[in-house]
């Protein structure tokens, strides 16, 4: 069992910062935080830098290829919102420490031609290409129902195949330019999240409006997928969000995609350019354009207000695949894109990087990860500079563990 210690470090253990310590990883845990070097250990000077938990990505889309693109980035675990990484569907992914973990909601509970379809050109056909192979396990479970009977029902089959969380979509389709778009009605939410907390699931809901965040809120999901962005935010609505205890992953990223905000400025950085092929960079330099009538500055005030009232906020991008029209995003380089926009909505960037670590966490309920602590899986990420004063500094990739092994540069 190899034995590392990353000495002089400067630590942020997912909640607080702890000046030149050291941190041991023995196989795939950490061993000791601010003990000696034991014996024999191979050590890594940390001095200059600093040691963080894993990133956590709290909304992507995925696959293989993107999961290690999103490791190169110091991201060591990815929660898709839809798509077929479910509990027996990954067993490739589990054992390779050169890609991100992975769990998965599979399919999202919503109204047949409802969305995520009007995202799509009329003939493109999401998931892998054509011949690709396919990832091992059952099929996922389809998700489209139209009343609460049938939610209901199809709920328990969703945590059958592996499902780790239920994803409930509530989308008109006026924020992607699709106003009209089949949607699932109140009662059909409501039965949805009722079984999955039947079954002691968590639920996750898509709400891209202020009317469909308080239906997730009516039905009692445990947390957002999105912040709304037709509309500035209230007290009124901010007090509901707070009562309800719920968690909210703001996607400010996606948002200003969706305003026709690129990610020009972030492709630009040569610590993000050196990273990305020619597909990724593009897709980056791109966006999603649906809404241009929305306001970043509106998005950002809210996010502060959650903030201020102690609401939970989760970094996540909804990232998915390279093609321009879903642009703007690009695996890792914006979750590091996302903690800048934090800060800049007014969060320190202590908060922010808890927002990618021990928050997606804990209410997750990943107990093994998003801190450093002894016992926990060694998911580290070292950094030249200090993020916890100048974020930007998360972007200094010195050294990425994945289960305590070292990924190659």
């Amino acid at each position: 069992m190899t034995t590392t210690a990353i000495t002089h470090v400067r630590l942020f253990d997912g909640h607080d910062v702890v000046d030149d310590t050291t941190v041991v990883i023995e196989g795939h845990t950490i061993a000791s935080v601010g003990g000696p070097v034991p014996a024999g250990a191979e050590v890594v000077d940390g001095a200059g830098g600093t040691l963080l938990p894993g990133l956590i990505d709290a909304h992507v889309h995925t696959n293989h290829d993107a999961l290690r693109l999103a490791l190169r980035f110091g991201v060591t675990t990815e929660l898709e919102m839809q798509g077929t990484h479910t509990r027996d569907r990954r067993a490739e992914i589990d054992e390779d420490d050169t890609a991100a973990d992975v769990r998965s909601a599979g399919f999202g509970l919503t109204a047949p031609g409802g969305h995520p379809s009007e995202l799509f050109p009329e003939g493109f056909r999401p998931g892998p290409p054509p011949g690709a192979p396919a990832p091992s396990g059952p099929r996922p479970v389809q998700a489209e129902v139209t009343t609460p009977a049938e939610a209901t029902a199809v709920v328990p089959r969703l945590v059958d195949s592996g499902s780790d969380y239920i994803k409930v979509m509530i989308d008109d389709g006026s924020v992607e330019g699709h106003p009209g778009l089949p949607m699932l009605d109140q009662e059909t939410v409501d039965a949805g999240v009722a079984a999955a907390h039947a079954l002691g699931a968590l639920t996750v809901a898509h709400a891209l409006t202020v009317d469909a965040t308080r239906m997730g809120l009516q039905a009692g999901v445990d947390g957002f997928a999105h912040l709304f962005m037709d509309r500035p935010h209230d007290e009124a609505v901010v007090e509901e969000i707070r009562r309800a205890g719920v968690f909210v992953t703001p996607c400010v990223v996606l948002n200003a995609s969706m305003m026709g905000i690129t990610g020009d400025v972030l492709a630009d950085d040569p610590r993000v350019a050196s990273r990305l092929d020619e597909a990724w960079d593009t897709t980056l330099r791109s966006s999603f354009g649906h809404y241009p009538q929305g306001r970043i500055e509106d998005v950002l005030a809210t996010v502060k207000a959650l903030h201020d009232a102690g609401v939970d906020l989760l970094v996540g991008t909804d990232v998915s695949v390279p093609l321009p029209f879903m642009g703007g995003l690009a695996h890792g380089a914006s979750v590091h894109h996302e903690l800048q926009y934090l800060v800049r909505a007014g969060l320190t960037p202590v908060e922010a990087l808890r927002a990618a670590t021990s928050v997606p966490a804990r209410r997750f309920s990943l107990h093994d990860r998003g801190r450093v602590a002894a016992g926990l899986r060694a998911d580290l990420l070292l950094v030249d500079g200090d993020p916890t004063t100048t974020i930007s500094d998360s972007l200094n990739t010195r050294e990425v563990w994945r289960r305590g092994a070292r990924l190659a540069r």
